[in-house]
């Protein structure tokens, strides 16, 4: 009797879990990019009360099974489906989905996080970021010459001082030396500098073949810069000063031997763990980089009818363990009161 109140106990426990993870789906049935989680149990150890036996060598007796009570149920794991949302519209250019498998790499300059929220923005710089402001990383098309006439010099002149270019001063008027002056004092993080692919028939030799991450950086589009599209392939165009279609960037992707081994940590965002595998950095489109598609979000992947449907099942389940906690105390009882 002891035994099976236990095993309730350890149903109650688990069950609870299991409504957790379901409200949790719920809760997020709205969030962009969402992957629905659930639990599943295992059971406990049990107790053998004796064990199997062989037919005897008379061939009179045969064999009998192991006789085993189990002590209850355990919290075997949380999964992470990750299978794709579908597509909602919004018109907006912006607006970004992972058709198939990847993420999008983003970093706060100190951290590297992988996320499926495709809502993107550009921030008063011209840099590509998420909504939290960190940075979408990717590869630049234009040329460091390019870049620095069109974007950074505005830059320097707008995070600079005055004093600060008075003192910089003579001898580094040229682009290069600018250039140099700007990535040493303003730039200190490898992972997120600007970093150039040259032309655009060079990138997939850069990015390698999705087995390799390779280094990638801080996508900027230069403020002069109008009418931005982005394609499947990720890569980003825009129209120049003069009129001209500039293909300005490349967004990278990232996949995982194991995405469900990904470590969440709030906003959309997940991060490397010890059992999901190496990043592979990779155009979209790419191996098995998913295309993207602009223009839309990917939705969550919750299904409410199968989250309602499981809720109920996890209440009566929940409510059954409760009932074997109390009728494992009414024969409790009837022992006790034997003896009146």
């Amino acid at each position: 009797m002891v035994r099976s109140m236990y095993a309730g106990v350890t149903g109650l426990r688990n069950h609870q879990i299991k409504m957790d993870v379901l409200s949790n789906n719920i809760s997020n049935v709205n969030t962009y990019g969402y992957k629905a989680a659930r639990a599943t149990f295992s059971d406990m150890f049990s107790q053998s009360l004796s064990d199997a036996t062989k037919a005897n060598a008379a061939g009179t007796l045969g064999g009998v099974n192991p006789r085993q009570i189990g002590l209850g149920s355990l919290s075997s794991s949380i999964d992470v489906v990750h299978s794709i949302g579908a597509f909602q519209g919004t018109d907006r250019t912006l607006d970004l989905m992972i058709m198939e498998e990847g993420f999008f790499t983003v970093s706060d300059g100190v951290d590297t996080y992988y996320t499926r929220a495709g809502n993107l923005y550009l921030d008063s710089f011209g840099y590509l970021v998420t909504a939290g402001g960190q940075y979408v990383l990717g590869r630049m098309l234009l040329s460091q010459d390019d870049f620095m006439a069109e974007f950074m010099e505005e830059e320097v002149h707008t995070r600079v001082t005055e004093d600060d270019l008075i003192a910089w001063g003579e001898g580094k008027e040229d682009d290069e030396q600018l250039y140099n002056f700007i990535q040493d004092n303003f730039m200190e993080d490898e992972m997120v500098k600007p970093q150039y692919a040259g032309s655009f028939e060079e990138k997939e030799e850069i990015f390698g073949n999705g087995t390799e991450a390779g280094l990638i950086g801080r996508l900027a589009i230069p403020t002069n810069y109008r009418q931005i599209s982005i394609d499947e392939s990720g890569v980003i165009k825009a129209i120049d000063e003069a009129g001209f279609a500039v293909e300005v960037g490349v967004i990278a992707t990232t996949t995982f031997q194991n995405p469900g081994g990904l470590l969440k940590v709030g906003d959309n965002f997940y991060m490397e763990s010890s059992n999901s595998g190496t990043p592979a950095v990779c155009l979209p489109g790419m191996g098995p980089n998913g295309p993207l598609k602009a223009g839309g979000l990917e939705m969550s992947n919750v299904d409410l009818a199968q989250e309602f449907t499981t809720m109920i099942v996890t209440q009566r389940g929940y409510q059954a363990n409760s009932r074997i906690i109390t009728v494992s105390d009414t024969l409790l009882e009837e022992l006790v009161n034997l003896k009146r």
